[in-house]
Formats: structure tokens, C-alpha cells, sequence
């Protein structure tokens, strides 16, 4: 019996100890591993974009300088054309008729020329041998003097009919596309004035025109006095061209005129550029966006897209510091220079800015930071290409600091 009893009284006190004995406590979660960039400053052209509008190289209205009927027309619409090809045949007759008239008045004073030459030779003789006076001789001279007149007067009135009727051809003044004929056979032109007839364009190159606001030359100045930017030559400054469809046109161009004067009704700057255009891709008229690369900015911080988060008011990257806290920084980013952020206030080269699921990161929290692969080749990358794209980076105060 005293075996029973034992037993379950052994039974109730190891239950009773086991419910005394507590958990160990859970362990704490691994630090989450997050991909990271060490930003740097890199060096980048400052490019602006305006809209601007495509004019052709050189123009040329093409008009009749003589009056007659159109009989043909000698080119095809659209066809390109070299200087002094033929465009239109104007009906010659009435102009022929006139050249040969020039010439017969050519002739005769010429052969009264000769009549009043040979006059004033023998009179000359006769005027030695004292057979006629010398007011004679004097007037047979006058009226030698007065047919050599005539005869360069006629002549001058034959070269005149002979160029006008080379005008019943009428030829291109400059190489360039033959735009639409405005008149048709048949049709009576230069009667009371010079009709046009069609239209000539060179738009290989190209120019585009366009304008700059003044705000913008200003603030870049003040950037440039004060050190943040450097500024090119125009010689140096290329001009890209993003299409009507949003493509970037392939080939640069460069920029050819800048007003010294500032628009009053817009508070802007006449700018022009010249493209080449060898395969005919723009046309005059055609609207473009303009993008300027005026300055370089020799210590810019970039970022991934991903790594911005931004709200309504306000703007701000996650940092990873050097004991492996996350910490949120305030920035001004603006503007977008190809796929990255333009980060203009709030980093200045070093941090380590987290990249990829941003919006998951809490202040505070303990991560493991592992630089994402390639992102300082990235940023080398890209400052190289800009920096070739700018050319010789020759400091320039002319151009946009003493217009």
C-alpha cells in the first residue's frame, strides 16, 4: 500500500515541476540583406529642352521675270534639282522677236558708225589743208562721238532682249526638292508682275529655330560664377533633336546663332542650330523638341529611379549608415538624366542608398547592405559618355554669361 500511495504522489510532483520550467525565449530574425550603391559625383552635361520648329537651309521662291504663256513644265514635284536646271519653258516668240529687232538697231548704228567715222576722217584731212573750217570738223567729230553712243546703246538693248529671252527657260537658282508648281501650261505669267511659279529648299542641312528663356540663361550664369558649372563654347555645345513620335533623332548638330537681345512680348533668346539631314528624315516646318547641353556639372549625384521615394510634398532616399542602421534622408531630386535621378540637395558623395524594395525599409531598422553588382561601372560609364558628348569642355563666359 505505502508503494501505491508513493507513486502517485511522485507522479503529481514531476508535473508540477515541468509546468514550473519556462521556454527559452524565441531567437531574434537575421538583419534583412538589402541592395545598396555607394553614390559618388560624376561628371554630366546639363541639357535643357525647348520646343522649336524645322526651317529649311536655304529657300529660294522661284518667279517669272518675263511675261508669256507657260508651254511646259520641265521637273517633277518633290524631284531634287540642281542649280540652274530647268523648271519651266515660257513661250520665247514674243522675246525673239524683240532680240532680233535689238539686233537690226544694232546694225544700223553701227553702219551709221562707220558712215559718221569715215566723215570725220576725211574732214580731218580737209581740215589740215585748211579746205574746210575747223567748226566743220568739230561737228563731223560731235557726230562721230554721238553713232559710237548709239552703237554701245544698241548693244547694251541687244544683251538686254538676248537675257531676257534666256529667262523664258526658267532655271533653278539652287540646288535643292522642287516643291509643288503653282501654275500649270497655259497660264499668262509675269504680266504685271514676277508670278510665282514654284519653290525651291535645301534641308540638307537643316536649320531648327527656337528660343530660350531668359530665366534660364540667368540661372545658369549664377550657377557658373559660382563654381557649380562649367561652361562650353559654342562650337562645343551639341543639339540633339527628340522627334514628333518621341525618338531621338540619330545625328547632332550644333548651334550656330544666339541673339544678344532678349524678346520683350516672351523673355526669351532667339537660338539657332543647323542638323545635317542626308537622308531627308526632316522637313521644314515640322515641330521638334530641342535639347541644349550648355554647361557640364563636374559633381553631380545620381540615382536609380527605385530608389527615390517620393510623396506629394516631399522627397527622401533611405541610407544605410555605418553601423548598419537605416536612415531617411531628405533630398531634392527634380530631374531625370536618362534613367537616373538628378539629386540636387541632400547627398553629397559616399552614402550608401538603398536601391530595391525601398518602401519596405523602415527607419532604424538593422540591415545587412550588399552593393549591387555594376553600379559603380554604371556611373563611370555614364560620366564618360556624357563627358565626350560635351566635347572639349572649354570654359565659356561669351557665350552664356556675355551675350
Amino acid at each position: 500500500m505505502r508503494g501505491a500511495v508513493l507513486l502517485p504522489a511522485t507522479l503529481v510532483l514531476l508535473t508540477a515541476l515541468a509546468a514550473c520550467k519556462k521556454d527559452p525565449p524565441p531567437l531574434p530574425d537575421p538583419p534583412k540583406t538589402v541592395k545598396v550603391i555607394t553614390v559618388a559625383p560624376v561628371e554630366i552635361a546639363v541639357a535643357n529642352q525647348f520646343p522649336g520648329r524645322l526651317a529649311a537651309y536655304r529657300k529660294a521662291e522661284v518667279r517669272a521675270r518675263v511675261a508669256g504663256i507657260v508651254t511646259d513644265r520641265l521637273y517633277q514635284e518633290g524631284q531634287e534639282v540642281r542649280a540652274g536646271s530647268a523648271l519651266f519653258k515660257i513661250d520665247p516668240a514674243a522675246l525673239q522677236a524683240t532680240l532680233e529687232m535689238r539686233k537690226a538697231a544694232f546694225r544700223q548704228a553701227q553702219a551709221t558708225l562707220d558712215m559718221n567715222a569715215d566723215k570725220a576722217r576725211r574732214y580731218g584731212a580737209l581740215a589740215k589743208a585748211d579746205a574746210i573750217s575747223r567748226i566743220d570738223y568739230a561737228e563731223a567729230l560731235a557726230v562721230e562721238a554721238q553713232a559710237k553712243a548709239q552703237v554701245e546703246e544698241a548693244k547694251a538693248a541687244q544683251r538686254s532682249a538676248a537675257l531676257e529671252l534666256s529667262y523664258a527657260t526658267v532655271r533653278s537658282p539652287i540646288a535643292g526638292r522642287a516643291r509643288r508648281a503653282l501654275v500649270t501650261e497655259g497660264a499668262l505669267v509675269g504680266q504685271d508682275s514676277a508670278t510665282p511659279l514654284t519653290t525651291i529648299e535645301q534641308i540638307d542641312p537643316i536649320y531648327v529655330n527656337f528660343s530660350q528663356p531668359a530665366a534660364v540663361v540667368a540661372q545658369m550664369r549664377k550657377a557658373i560664377r559660382a563654381g557649380e558649372l562649367q561652361g562650353l563654347a559654342k562650337q562645343d555645345i551639341p543639339v540633339r533633336l527628340t522627334l514628333g513620335d518621341g525618338s531621338l533623332y540619330p545625328t547632332a548638330g550644333k548651334l550656330i546663332f544666339s541673339d544678344l537681345a532678349i524678346d520683350p512680348a516672351t523673355e526669351t533668346i532667339a537660338m539657332r542650330a543647323v542638323i545635317p539631314n542626308p537622308k531627308h528624315i526632316l522637313l521644314p516646318g515640322g515641330y521638334v523638341r530641342v535639347g541644349l547641353e550648355q554647361a557640364l556639372n563636374k559633381s553631380a549625384i545620381l540615382i536609380p529611379r527605385d530608389a527615390l521615394l517620393r510623396t506629394v510634398d516631399s522627397a527622401k532616399v533611405m541610407v544605410v549608415d555605418a553601423d548598419n542602421t537605416v536612415r531617411a534622408v531628405a533630398v531634392t531630386a527634380d530631374t531625370l538624366h536618362g534613367d537616373r535621378w538628378l539629386v540636387s540637395a541632400g547627398l553629397n558623395g559616399g552614402e550608401k542608398v538603398i536601391v530595391a524594395n525601398v518602401a519596405k525599409i523602415e527607419a532604424g531598422a538593422k540591415v545587412t547592405p550588399q552593393e549591387q553588382s555594376g553600379s559603380g561601372a554604371i556611373a563611370k560609364t555614364e560620366a564618360k559618355t556624357e563627358t565626350e558628348a560635351a566635347a572639349t569642355k572649354v570654359a565659356h563666359v561669351a557665350q552664356i554669361e556675355g551675350r
